[in-house]
């Protein structure tokens, strides 16, 4: 697919009030979809862990948080943690790492994009399997 009719599909996009738009071109796809505006996602963070209930059960009066720096998915694609299959993944918990080492692999319209860390530290989380399709701004990390 033709990287002008990508970029007019965005600016279609950001013109319109749909939130996302896919199209396929014969064996090719695009997907695209908008950022959640940050007013929505300060709402949502501001929940109190008390008031938040389990299938109609008692509040939870306390949930697992991950503490430190959290490294999202930069877009929509294929998580995978090492360079090639059978190799030794680009970091594993624990792992001491520097800001722009190469964490992990985002696949996305048959391209390899490296995902560098954003900051240096210890690897204290990895919250996505191998192979796993993310979307954008999911949590792969959290860094400490």
């Amino acid at each position: 697919m033709d990287i002008r009719k990508v970029k007019k599909l965005i600016e279609m996009l950001e013109n319109s009030t749909l939130e996302e738009i896919e199209i396929q071109e014969g064996e090719e796809s695009v997907r695209l979809v908008k950022n959640k505006p940050s007013s929505y996602v300060q709402e949502v963070s501001q929940i109190p862990l008390s008031e938040v209930k389990k299938d109609g059960e008692e509040k939870i009066d306390s949930l697992p948080v991950e503490e430190g720096h959290t490294v999202a998915s930069p877009m929509v694609g294929t998580f995978y943690s090492a360079p090639s299959p059978g190799a030794k993944p680009f970091v594993s918990i624990g792992d001491d790492i520097k800001e722009g080492d190469v964490i992990c692999i985002v696949e996305a319209m048959k391209m390899m994009n490296e995902i560098k860390s954003d900051i240096s530290g210890k690897v204290t989380s990895i919250l996505v399997e191998n192979a796993e399709p993310v979307e954008f701004g999911q949590s792969l990390f959290v860094i400490t």
